[in-house]
């Protein structure tokens, strides 16, 4: 089969992945809302407004409806993009704006898929690798979702951080396979969780909590079993820090974010190893060999 095959397939995979991803989302935030009302906590009117028309079920049995109106869409109405577009942004039952998030991660969705495939580092000839490239686009989905949710609600919900741990050591442990059980690679994986999670424990104990959550603790874990390496780990780190910097400091200097905002770090998490996971290899190599003219 040609590769344009591959291509058009996994941009359509994409595509009905995110569309899953952007209703999970939702699904996610109905039931944390409501795990916190049980929990006596305060929920606000304007949230529960916002999710009130979901059901509380299980995120792969639950049927998509209409935020606004609550009716139940018809399959026609959840194709990805199409019908979207098709409906110019709209319900089609209420006729009130749908949104543009969903759209953006389906479309996101779809090219990372197909960047991935395109621009993947490793080869996909033997039933492990595949698997691995399998792995990492099942992983793709879930950080979708954390990104949404971490940058919206300020949250990294442990119903996707610890299956992504479990994909995670799957990941590891294929590639450790790979390399005969190597004690290099064990340790390389180590040393990476050591760099994503171990440091940013550090820093939220030492902050008492301010600076980063538990969450972003645990999410450092499931990229470095995914990444499986310390050098890709350390660019991660680099990476999802430049870009914070890039993106906040211009707001800072104009005044629309104080140093005391509370600023979401899962995505610059997930951006940076996103980027390393893809194209890492060819930027340490560049790194080695022109910069340090190390060949």
């Amino acid at each position: 089969m040609s590769s344009m095959y591959y291509i058009l397939s996994l941009g359509v995979f994409g595509l009905l992945f995110g569309s899953f991803a952007g209703a999970s989302v939702w699904r996610l935030r109905a039931r944390q809302l409501a795990l916190d009302a049980e929990n006596g906590e305060k929920v606000s009117r304007k949230d529960k407004r916002q999710v009130d028309k979901l059901k509380r079920g299980s995120l792969a049995r639950d049927r998509s409806v209409c935020l606004h109106c609550g009716h139940q869409l018809a399959w026609y109405d959840l194709v990805p993009l199409v019908s979207w577009l098709w409906l110019r942004g709209k319900c089609r039952y209420c006729r009130h704006a749908i949104g543009k998030s969903e759209p953006m991660i389906e479309a996101t969705m779809a090219v990372f898929f197909v960047v991935s495939y395109v621009f993947w580092p490793y080869q996909l000839v033997t039933p492990v690798e595949i698997a691995q490239f399998v792995i990492w686009l099942l992983a793709g989905v879930g950080l979708a979702i954390l990104f949404v949710y971490d940058l919206r609600w300020f949250l990294l919900p442990n119903a996707i951080v610890f299956p992504l741990i479990g994909l995670g050591g799957l990941y590891s442990l294929t590639v450790l396979a790979e390399q005969q059980f190597a004690w290099s690679q064990l340790m390389s994986s180590v040393y990476a969780s050591a760099i994503l999670s171990g440091l940013y424990y550090l820093i939220y104990v030492a902050s008492r909590y301010r600076w980063v959550g538990f969450g972003d603790v645990k999410l450092g874990l499931a990229l470095a079993l995914l990444l499986a390496d310390w050098r890709l780990a350390l660019l991660t780190l680099f990476l999802a820090n430049l870009i914070g910097t890039l993106i906040y400091l211009p707001m800072m200097a104009k005044g629309s974010v104080k140093r005391q905002t509370h600023i979401p770090f899962g995505p610059f998490l997930i951006s940076g190893f996103i980027l390393s996971g893809i194209f890492g290899t060819s930027i340490i190599d560049w790194y080695l060999t022109i910069a340090l003219g190390i060949v």
